[in-house]
């Protein structure tokens, strides 16, 4: 987030982030647990819902989606 010049838009969870991925792009399990980043990113797309449309229950459902699929 910090790299990508987003970390002032979403101060408190850019630096909980940031830390999520290796170099490699692998997710950096001995880091952050998948659920604790999954939670993450989605408080993050609710801020980001409530900036542009005023409504973050726009991303409702995203949580339960992501670990439905994803996680193993």
């Amino acid at each position: 987030m910090g790299q990508l010049g987003l970390g002032g838009h979403f101060r408190r969870l850019a630096p909980r982030l940031d830390g999520a991925f290796r170099a490699d792009g692998v997710f950096a399990h001995d880091h952050l647990r998948f659920v604790d980043f999954v939670d993450d990113v989605e408080e993050l797309l609710e801020e980001v819902a409530w900036q542009e449309w005023g409504d973050k229950e726009a991303v409702d459902g995203f949580e339960e989606y992501v670990l439905r699929h994803y996680r193993g």
